[in-house]
């Protein structure tokens, strides 16, 4: 099984866009996909999640702004970044749980997979 890599992060003004990739080539189908993040001094929490179902939901601060989704043809699991803000810096890491109950609600200690990080730097 090869280690989840986060790709896509960087540094972008406010206004700007990002699209963050987590590649899924090798591992079962899971039961929940999803995007956390963790700002300077804060703990990390959750951006968005999707369930096998399709059912998806965002913090707060993000909705209207990102989009998460998943190519089927390649497995990757797709953070579309639009209006970034100052607040939204911090690293982000995707996430996979194989057998929660509720994705959105479910925390980060109890999902199984964790990608390794990329960063995002948002200045004003």
């Amino acid at each position: 099984r090869v280690p989840l890599v986060e790709f896509g992060g960087g540094s972008v003004e406010a206004g700007g866009s990002l699209t963050l990739y987590c590649p899924t080539q090798g591992y079962e189908k899971f039961r929940c996909s999803g995007w956390f993040r963790r700002g300077p001094g804060k703990e990390r929490g959750k951006v968005a999640t999707l369930d096998d179902s399709g059912y998806i939901t965002y913090e707060d601060s993000v909705k209207g702004r990102f989009t998460i989704s998943q190519d089927h043809a390649k497995g990757d699991l797709i953070l579309q970044m639009n209006n970034l803000q100052p607040e939204d810096t911090g690293m982000y890491y995707c996430a996979y749980g194989l057998f929660l109950v509720d994705c959105g609600t479910t925390a980060p200690s109890r999902w199984d997979y964790w990608g390794q990080g990329t960063q995002v730097t948002v200045s004003s």
